[in-house]
């Protein structure tokens, strides 16, 4: 599957609200939601499970990186941008930094 044909499809299970006018508003507050969730899955496994990773655990992780990248898909979505080039310009911008020893630091436009 490629990102664009998770996009289309993703998509098709999109049902929230504009907020203050805006569609891309609640996709974004999902989204920090949910990577405050896999933050979480890995405290938890680090406190409760001494930082082993069996499977159960992995495949909650899963669950939840799952959606990030239905909410990340939403707002590429919302905000008219092909999920695909959004994949591709960020491997290129870290090849980019890779082949410049930018890669660590503050990188680029920060």
């Amino acid at each position: 599957m490629t990102f664009n044909e998770y996009q289309k499809e993703a998509q098709k299970t999109a049902i929230y609200p504009a907020i203050m006018g805006n569609n891309f508003l609640y996709p974004v507050l999902g989204l920090c939601g949910e990577v405050g969730e896999v933050a979480e899955k890995f405290k938890k496994l680090l406190r409760d499970h001494g930082g082993i990773l069996d499977e159960n655990k992995k495949q909650e992780i899963k669950k939840e990186l799952g959606d990030v990248l239905w909410y990340i898909a939403q707002i590429s979505t919302e905000i008219g941008l092909s999920f695909d080039d959004v994949a591709s310009f960020n491997v290129e911008k870290l090849r980019s930094r890779k082949e410049r020893a930018a890669i660590h630091g503050d990188g680029d436009n920060r």
